[in-house]
């Protein structure tokens, strides 16, 4: 790599000079080096700080004219060039330099950008979890077309043939922690977008979840979808089922399609809210809900089947259902669901 080095200040007139700096990029682009060696060459080339920040990792790398990182805090940038990649900024290149630009430092940054998106399309994105918001969000919007969801995704690191999978996520842990557990060995992202976690992966594991994190998976049809299941999927999470699948909810999924209004109005959902100032109950009455049975509830809950069994019917009286009879127990778990929903 020294070899390729050719000082700036060496050269005999302008126009020599921007040959030289197009051959010597030409070499490196022929060579494939990735974008830190791309960086240090051109630092040495240019005798000064250089340095490329991407936008899908918002980390900023200098370099400074005898290879090694730049020493902080940052110069002001001397010159500037956008890097672009299918018609999309991906990133910024520069150059510090204490005097004014010299003549070749527009032609030294159009090249060096040129070799860093070509770089970045071949090499991908930095090896890290978290990911750029306005990449992921490009990703999940229903607003976005398909080319520049396509260039988004690849530019996060996933293959144009593998399907994108969703998961919205509530999480007292960092979202790359939680990233690698659920997807550790493929591609996986992860950003915070409108307060909500959001988690791009080839494949998510549900059993991967740490305690504590809530999450709602979508399916595996394009990401806006996915992303549209994954958001509803995780409103209908409880600390009891803290993973929901968006498949698993069948018809419950219409319940989050409910006005607030019409929701709130309704008797039954009404009669949960008046209820939900006895914890105890609400949790009894969720427990049978799930189980279906008084014995199971009784087991899930550590209690003798019979107290279950009194409980259930002081809980039947103040809803004014026999949650004994299917019907009953339907309109029970259905009002709780919506109760839980007004209050996500």
């Amino acid at each position: 790599m020294d070899a390729l080095v050719v000082r700036l200040s060496q050269l005999d007139t302008e126009a020599a000079g921007a040959l030289r700096v197009v051959s010597f990029y030409d070499t490196l682009m022929r060579r494939r080096v990735d974008l830190p060696a791309l960086l240090r060459a051109s630092a040495g080339l240019a005798e000064c700080v250089a340095g490329v920040r991407l936008h899908g990792t918002r980390r900023g790398i200098r370099v400074g004219p005898d290879g090694r990182d730049a020493a902080d805090p940052p110069m002001p940038a001397s010159t500037a060039m956008p890097i672009t990649l299918d018609e999309e900024e991906i990133g910024t290149v520069w150059l510090e330099r204490a005097g004014p630009p010299c003549a070749l430092d527009d032609m030294l940054l159009d090249r060096l950008a040129i070799a860093a998106a070509a770089a970045v399309e071949k090499h991908g994105p930095a090896p890290t979890t978290m990911a750029d918001p306005a990449l992921i969000e490009l990703v999940i919007s229903p607003g976005s077309d398909q080319a520049a969801r396509a260039r988004a995704l690849r530019l996060l690191g996933f293959a144009a043939d593998v399907p994108v999978r969703v998961a919205a996520v509530r999480s007292p842990l960092p979202l790359d922690q939680v990233g690698c557990r659920v997807c550790p060995t493929r591609p996986v992202k992860a950003a915070s977008v409108a307060g909500v976690g959001v988690i791009l992966a080839a494949t998510v594991d549900p059993a991967g979840f740490p305690a504590g994190v809530r999450a709602g998976l979508g399916g595996a049809e394009s990401p806006d979808r996915s992303w549209r299941q994954a958001h509803t999927a995780l409103r209908f999470t409880t600390p009891r089922v803290p993973v929901v699948h968006h498949d698993d909810l069948g018809v419950f999924a219409l319940l989050a399609e409910v006005p607030r209004d019409a929701a709130r109005d309704n008797a039954d959902v009404a009669a949960i809210e008046h209820m939900a100032a006895a914890p105890e109950d609400l949790e009894t009455l969720d427990v049978y809900c799930s189980a279906g049975s008084v014995r199971r509830a009784a087991e899930l809950l550590h209690l003798h089947h019979s107290s279950v069994a009194r409980r259930l019917e002081q809980i039947g009286k103040s809803l004014g259902l026999d949650l004994t009879d299917p019907t009953g127990l339907t309109r029970a778990r259905l009002a709780l669901t919506t109760w839980r929903l007004l209050n996500d």
